[in-house]
Order: C-alpha cells, then structure tokens, then sequence
C-alpha cells in the first residue's frame, strides 16, 4: 500500500482509457433539468451513478426532492467505523439544455468527441466530468488501500443544481445522518489558470433586486411637459448613482464589507487577474479603490446594474416615459448584511433625497460562505495537493461567483473545499463545452492524493 501507488493507478486509469470511457457514457444521459422531459435525471442516479457507487460498497438513498418533485437526488454513504473522519463529496448530474443545432459541425453534446486536448460534450466540465474525477479516485484509493478508504464518506448527487438547486436546503436538512461529515471536498467551476491546481473555500453571495418608479399613465410630450414633469427615467438613474459611483465603488456604508482580513490579504496576494475573460487588459481605476484586482472579485462586494429600462429604447419617442426601471445585483462577501436589502437602499435613497423609489429582492438569493484560509483544513488541502503535483495550488478564500454552498457550511455545518477540473475557456452552458484532458488527469492524482491523505491523517489538527 503507498500513496504513490493510488497515484499512479489513478494516471493509469486515465490513460488506458477507463476514465474516457466512463465519463463517455455519462455524457449518452440526456440530463437536461431545465427540459420538459425530467425522465433521464432519475436514470442518471439509478443506472450509472447509483450502481457505480454501490460497486465500491456505498449504501444507496435516491431520496425525492419536495420542492421539484422529477428530480430526485442521491444518497450513497459508505461508513468504514466509528470515529473515523469524515467526508462528503457533492457532484450535480443535470446539465444545461444541449442546444445540438447551435454546436460547431462534427459536435454532438451527447457524446464525447475528442480534438487535441479538448474532450467536447454537455456536462464534460459541469458537473459529470468533474464528480466523474472524484468518484474515479475513491475506487483507486480502495485498490491500493486493499478495500479501504480510511474514513467515512457520503455522497450526494443532486439533479437540480442548472434551476437553481431548488429542494437542496431540504433534502440536506432532512437527511443529516446520511450526510454527516467533517468536510465537503467537491469540484465545480473552473481554476483561474489552467496550469496550476486551486482551491476555493467559499463562495460570494448574491442577490438581484429592483428599483421601479412609475409616476402616471401614459408618456406626455417632451416639447410641452419637458421641465414641468418628473422623469422617472432620471430619478431611477440619480438612484443608481446614489448606491454606486461612476468608478463602480459601493456608497450605501452598510453594503460595503468589513475590511479584508489579514489571512485573506495574504492568500490573494500571489493571485494575478490581468485581463478579462476575452484577453483583454483590465480598465485602470475600476472598482473599489487600494485594493488589487484579486481583492476586488475575492475579498469585496460589487453592486451591478444588470439591465435599464425606460420608455422605448427600440424606438424612442419624444415624450417623457411614465416609468423606470432598474435591475441590479450585489455580489457579496462573508459579514456584509443583507438581512434587509429592500430596506437598506430605500432608507440610504430616501437620506439622499431620492424619494418613492420602490425596492424588491427578486430571485433567490445565495449567501456568502467562506473558510479561512488559515484554518487546518485549507492548509492540509493546500500541503496534500502540493505534494502530489510538486506545485503549490491557488487558494481561493471564496470564489466571485455563487454556488449554494450555504447548505454545507450553514445546514450541515461543514468546512467546505472546492477542487476544480475545469477552466475559465470550457464554454459551460454554451456551445461546444469542453474539458481539458490534461487537467482532468492530473485533477484524478490531485483527489487520489487527497482521500489517500485522509486516510493516513485523520482529521487536521490545528
């Protein structure tokens, strides 16, 4: 038994075409949870992922989901003794629409197609290839552990994670027994830089919200009213101005986040973001100011303005419009308060002399969750990873964008460990989703590493 060896079986299992043809098979599941037809969800965890687990000695729970009844979820739970750590691990099986006409010609979404290092097909990089990673490593660790993993473990494998995750509170909250665990070790989303290993351990928040003004019926010509009649348009942009600056700063003292921790400064330090998702330089001087480009989207909050309305920008007409309105969001970090959003911007517009403005939360919000990077668990996760690959991984303390990962660490209580496989160009939910072989390999030695560490270790000490 060696560490070295579940490495190396997990390299060989990828190489030899195991993990190509599993992962092939996975993608033929036509899971599309925002389809009218939900049938292949069930199917998905009762004949490929519920046999697969249940083949390495896990007990199997496809449990309903009360908030959308035709996709269930699944829970596999393997319990090797009392007192030993404990681990669970989180994958979602649905995928966005496939949208097959909109694939570059010789793509099918419902198989893999490979060109270079690029594995094409829906769910390669969200989520199937990626809990396919994990899955494929507890049966290494079994094989080089002689049956054994050297800790308990769940598995929960939801089928509406592409709707918002409806139901996952739930189920999570009503199977705590099932669930229980020290730590989530999971991966979704993709890593900054696609050579080098990371790990996230939180999420920011989000919530979307409105401001709407409607002041009369019917828009009133701008020649004999212009002057004389408020513009909802301009209330609601002054309202706008009000909560942000035009530099994208916050200015409502409440929606600003306490200051950077130390441990988050420094785990942000060595994490360079200089362009934006197509290449391009990042704008000098946006944003919260003092801070880099990584504090910004990791360690603080952004106030967005989605989309903006007023009268008929497809055809505008010489009149004053009747209403306005403002779709917004605010991506938030750990100890920002968000217990009255609603609430929080009418006061600071009424403070400013912006009156009637009338303010709803819309959506479902996701709160913000996030490990410090100085705990145990971080650092154990950060030394095991670095002794596999030779490399020190990123650490994230939360990603910018937002999972529900309030229902591991508030629910159930758990320090939580996001590995992903993926990268920021896999194209999820669009055409031509991909996966990269060369990160999936080494995301399989990455978790053999992991769970065989645990299995040594125990749970970290502080």
């Amino acid at each position: 038994m060696s560490r070295d060896r579940a490495i190396a079986g997990a390299a060989r299992y990828f190489d030899e075409g195991g993990y190509r043809a599993d992962l092939d098979r996975r993608i033929g599941f036509r899971t599309e949870s925002q389809a009218a037809d939900r049938a292949p969800l069930a199917a998905y965890l009762e004949q490929e992922i519920g046999p697969t687990l249940a083949r390495l000695g896990f007990a199997l729970h496809v449990v309903p989901n009360p908030a959308a009844p035709d996709a269930p979820a699944l829970i596999a739970r393997r319990q090797e003794g009392d007192g030993l750590p404990g681990v669970l691990c989180y994958g979602h099986g649905d995928v966005v629409l496939g949208e097959p006409a909109q694939w570059r010609s010789g793509l099918d979404p419902w198989r893999i197609t490979v060109e270079g290092d690029r594995w094409y097909g829906r769910g390669t990089a969200d989520n199937k290839g990626q809990h396919s990673i994990n899955i494929a490593a507890i049966e290494q660790v079994m094989a080089a552990r002689g049956g054994r993993l050297g800790f308990n473990m769940a598995f929960l494998v939801e089928t509406s994670e592409e709707i918002g995750s409806p139901g996952l509170d739930a189920i999570c909250a009503a199977h705590r027994d099932l669930l229980a665990a020290d730590v989530l070790i999971a991966s979704d989303g993709p890593r900054l830089d696609r050579a080098r290993p990371m790990i996230a351990l939180g999420t920011r928040g989000v919530i979307n919200f409105d401001l709407a003004l409607a002041l009369r019926e019917g828009s009133h010509h701008s020649g004999n009213w212009g002057g004389l009649l408020p513009n909802p348009g301009t209330i609601i942009a002054n309202a706008v101005a009000a909560l942000v600056d035009a530099r994208g700063a916050i200015r409502v003292p409440r929606l600003r986040p306490p200051a950077i921790p130390d441990s988050v400064r420094r785990a942000l330090a060595g994490i360079p973001i200089e362009r934006d998702a197509e290449g391009e330089t990042l704008a000098e001087g946006w944003g919260e100011p003092g801070l880099s480009p990584a504090e910004r989207v990791f360690g603080w909050n952004a106030l967005e303005v989605l989309a903006f309305t007023t009268g008929n920008p497809a055809a505008p007409l010489n009149a004053i419009p009747p209403a306005a309105r403002a779709h917004c969001q605010l991506r938030f970090v750990v100890g920002t308060d968000v217990s009255d959003l609603p609430g929080t911007i009418s006061r600071h517009l009424e403070a400013q002399g912006i009156h009637g403005i009338v303010v709803t939360e819309s959506g479902t919000p996701m709160m913000a969750t996030r490990l410090d990077p100085d705990d145990p668990w971080a650092r154990w996760a950060a030394a095991s990873i670095a002794a596999t690959v030779g490399t020190a991984p990123m650490v994230l303390p939360n990603v910018g964008g937002s999972l529900p990962n309030e229902v591991f660490t508030d629910t159930l209580g758990l320090a939580t460990i996001w590995v992903p496989h993926s990268y920021g160009g896999c194209r999820q939910h669009g055409p031509d989703e991909h996966l990269l072989a060369p990160i999936a390999r080494e995301g399989l030695q990455i978790m053999t590493g992991l769970f065989w560490d645990l299995g040594e270790s125990g749970i970290p000490k502080t």
